[in-house]
């Protein structure tokens, strides 16, 4: 959550079509559109790209085309595909820093397990709905990460934040190891979004409901409240 993620087309895809018609300018160009830095634009358009195409679908072409833009202009911001890739990643880390409001996360000061899973769970679940393409792209960088220990070095450092402030929600919520539980918690929620993204349990992803259930079960655990 990083994972997303949204995210991508699924949720910017999510207007209506009248809504989309009543915000066309007489260009044809929507506001938002018209709003939007190119550098954001460029950087959406990676990311949804990545989702539909795999990385195999992602050149500075087809982000031009996807984003609306002149030929040249993705060149013109990154011109090397190792620099498009980067510029995805911290693309990447600021919508999925933004799938959760300030008011629906956590006071990393002073709260409990409950709150905890919560917020865990809501954002979880947005990843898995609404922001399914963001979580998608974040796992093809992911990969590419591997290949490439320069993009490996900015998909960590983006990650880091999150995992920060996993470790001081888990110390106020009375861990004795919040490091390591932090390790445990991030691996549940990754496989949690890897199984119901790409895997067996793609079809019937988890109600929010049932994310929650299973973080306070986690959570009981290495809490030792259970």
């Amino acid at each position: 959550m990083t994972r997303s993620a949204t995210p991508s087309t699924s949720t910017t895809g999510m207007i209506s079509t009248n809504k989309a018609a009543a915000d066309k300018t007489p260009t044809g160009k929507s506001e938002a559109t018209k709003a939007t830095p190119r550098h954001d634009r460029i950087a959406d358009a990676a990311l949804s790209l990545l989702a539909e195409r795999g990385l195999r679908g992602l050149t500075h072409r087809a982000v031009d085309e996807a984003a609306g833009l002149p030929q040249g202009s993705t060149s013109n911001l990154a011109r090397t595909r190792a620099a498009l890739l980067e510029t995805a990643v911290r693309r990447l880390a600021d919508r999925e820093a933004a799938v959760l409001t300030p008011p629906e996360m956590p006071d990393a000061a002073g709260s409990g397990p409950a709150a905890l899973a919560d917020a865990l769970s809501l954002g979880l679940h947005r990843s898995l709905t609404r922001h399914r393409d963001l979580t998608v792209a974040r796992y093809e960088l992911a990969l590419e990460a591997t290949r490439r220990p320069e993009l490996r070095a900015i998909y960590d450092r983006t990650g880091q934040r999150f995992r920060e402030m996993l470790v001081a929600m888990l110390t106020a919520a009375g861990s004795t190891a919040p490091e390591r539980h932090a390790l445990n918690v991030l691996a549940w929620c990754d496989g949690m979004l890897f199984t119901c993204v790409a895997g067996q349990f793609h079809a019937t992803p988890p109600t929010r409901r049932e994310l929650r259930t299973g973080i306070e079960e986690l959570l009981a655990g290495l809490l030792g409240r259970g």
